[in-house]
């Protein structure tokens, strides 16, 4: 007979379902919950549960705020002839770690791929499109990763923005093909953001 505790193992479980988590990880996790102070375990529930219910979509960019706007799209100094289309919220994390853009973003929440039923309707490509209906955007930089998926994601767009005579830029090749923006650092990615060529 094997050593089970059944709220462990769940625990353990619920872990594991995070990304990149394996069983030894979680393990390790669900024990430092278990032996930290009540207080600690509190805090982390809370933390979970507040931003489960407070963090939404801004209604602007797609990217994750608590309020109607993030704090990009709110403020005053960025630039608004410039967006920025990324996959992922964590992408915009990178680009903010460079410290070298002054433009606004858009997330689309994934990147277009058929053979995993991900097509235009799943992604926000028609919340960029009706971002475009004033004569602010000048350029859109397309900074989806350089895989197929982000490739086919970057042509699909291009093609949607052109008649609308904006200049698309996609990012130079300092990221190797297959890698993901987040693990990006920002000296690889400041190159590859210098380098952009237009589409």
């Amino acid at each position: 007979m094997s050593y089970s505790v059944p709220p462990l193992d769940r625990l353990v479980e619920c872990f594991q379902r995070l990304p990149s988590i394996g069983r030894k990880t979680a393990q390790r996790l669900a024990m430092y919950i278990l032996t930290a102070d009540n207080k600690v375990a509190k805090e982390f529930c809370d933390a979970i549960t507040d931003a489960k219910e407070k963090i939404h979509y801004c209604k602007q960019c797609q990217n994750l705020t608590d309020g109607e706007l993030c704090s990009v799209c709110s403020s005053a100094t960025r630039d608004e002839s410039l967006i920025c289309v990324v996959e992922q919220p964590q992408d915009v994390l990178a680009f903010e770690r460079m410290r070298e853009y002054n433009g606004l973003y858009h997330v689309l929440h994934g990147a277009l791929s058929p053979m995993d039923g991900i097509g235009p309707d799943s992604l926000k490509i028609k919340e960029l499109m009706s971002r475009l209906s004033d004569d602010k955007v000048k350029e859109i930089i397309i900074a989806t990763d350089p895989t197929v998926e982000g490739e086919t994601t970057a042509s699909y767009i291009s093609r949607l923005v052109k008649p609308f005579g904006i200049k698309v830029t996609r990012l130079a090749y300092g990221i190797p093909v297959g890698a993901d923006l987040e693990y990006a650092d920002e000296v690889t990615l400041a190159r590859a953001f210098a380098g952009r060529n237009e589409m």
